[in-house]
C-alpha cells in the first residue's frame, strides 16, 4: 500500500507542476498549462452554443416562411463571431489578462499584422461589411469580373463559397468582392431580361421573322408572362451578310441562375421555328478570284526585274 500511496503521490506531483508551471509571460502574466485548457475550454463551449443558436434560427425560419432565409442566415453568423469573440476575451480573463489596457489588444494586433496576417484580416473585415451591408447574400446568383459565375452557398471568415451551375465549387476571398467589381444578378429582383442575337437573309420577310421568334418564346417555359415584361423582336442593325435581329425576352426568377441553359434552349427553339417558316438563317460568304497561269506569268514579265550593281574594285 505504501508503494501504490508513493506513486499516486508522485502523479499528482507532476500533474500538479505541468498544470501550473509558467509556459510563458504576457504583459507580466504568467500563463499556465491549466489556463490555456481553460481557454480552450470555454472556446470549445462557445462554438457549441453557436452551433446550437445557428440550429433553431434554421429550424424558426423553416416554420416562419416569411423570414428571408437570407436574414437568418446573416443574424447566425454575426451572432456566432460575436460569440467567439466573447468567448475569447472571457478565457484570456480567466487566466488573469485585464482587457482594460487596451495597449494590450493593440500590441497583439499589431503583432499579427507584422506576422503577414494583413490578408486574413482583410478577408475578416471584407465578409463582416458583405454581411451587415447585404450587398452579397446566401442564394444570390453573383459574376466576378474574372468571369467566374455561381449561387453563394455560404460566406466564410476568410472566404464566400460559391457553386457554379457545373457543380464546382469554388472559395473567392471576401475582399474581392468588396475591393473587385462584382454582377449579383439577384440582389433586388429575380427577373432579368435576356437578349440573343441572331441574323436571317436580306430579303426576309421582318414580319415573319418576328412571328416565328415570338413562337420560339412561348414554346420555352423559362419566359414570364405579365404586362409589362412581354417579349419582343428587333431589328438590331444591318451586316455585310444578314439583317441581325435580336430576341429580347424577360425570364422566370429560377432561370436567372442558370444562364447558360436558359440561352441554349431559346436558340433551340428559335432555330425550329425559323426553319418552320421556311427562314434560312445567312451563311458565311467569301470572295474568290481565280487567275489563270498565263495572267501570272505575264504580270510577271511586266514587273521590271531590280538589279544591283556589282561593288566597285579597289
Amino acid at each position: 500500500m505504501d508503494e501504490v500511496r508513493h506513486v499516486l503521490d508522485q502523479g499528482w506531483y507532476w500533474a500538479n507542476y505541468l498544470t501550473t508551471a509558467t509556459l510563458f509571460k504576457i504583459n507580466k502574466v504568467e500563463i499556465t498549462t491549466l489556463g490555456l485548457l481553460q481557454v480552450v475550454l470555454v472556446l470549445c463551449l462557445a462554438w457549441w452554443v453557436s452551433r446550437l443558436l445557428q440550429r433553431t434560427l434554421i429550424r424558426f425560419g423553416s416554420s416562419h416562411k416569411s423570414i428571408s432565409p437570407a436574414s437568418l442566415y446573416t443574424l447566425g453568423r454575426l451572432m456566432h463571431y460575436a460569440i467567439i469573440a466573447l468567448s475569447i476575451m472571457l478565457g484570456l480573463s480567466m487566466v488573469g489578462l485585464d482587457f482594460t489596457n487596451l495597449a494590450f489588444l493593440a500590441g497583439a494586433i499589431g503583432v499579427g499584422l507584422g506576422f503577414g496576417m494583413q490578408t486574413l484580416v482583410s478577408n475578416f473585415v471584407s465578409g463582416i461589411i458583405l454581411l451587415v451591408e447585404r450587398s452579397l447574400k446566401v442564394g444570390d446568383f453573383v459574376e466576378l469580373a474574372s468571369g467566374t459565375a455561381g449561387e453563394v452557398q455560404e460566406i466564410n471568415i476568410r472566404s464566400t463559397l460559391i457553386t457554379t451551375n457545373d457543380n464546382i465549387d469554388i472559395l473567392v476571398p471576401n475582399s474581392e468582392f468588396v475591393s473587385g467589381r462584382m454582377t449579383n444578378w439577384t440582389l433586388r429582383q429575380d427577373d432579368r431580361r435576356l437578349r440573343i442575337p441572331f441574323g436571317v437573309e436580306y430579303g426576309t420577310d421582318k414580319e415573319l421573322v418576328k412571328t416565328a421568334g415570338l413562337e420560339a418564346v412561348r414554346a420555352v417555359e423559362h419566359t414570364m408572362e405579365q404586362p409589362g415584361r412581354e417579349a419582343d423582336v428587333w431589328l438590331v442593325g444591318f451586316g455585310e451578310n444578314a439583317v441581325n435581329f435580336e430576341l429580347v425576352v424577360w425570364l422566370k426568377a429560377p432561370a436567372v441562375k442558370r444562364p447558360g441553359k436558359v440561352r441554349a434552349d431559346y436558340m433551340w427553339a428559335l432555330d425550329t421555328a425559323l426553319a418552320a417558316h421556311g427562314i434560312e438563317l445567312p451563311a458565311p460568304q467569301k470572295e474568290f478570284r481565280l487567275v489563270r497561269a498565263e495572267e501570272l506569268a505575264g504580270s510577271n514579265r511586266d514587273t521590271p526585274r531590280r538589279t544591283t550593281a556589282p561593288p566597285e574594285q579597289d
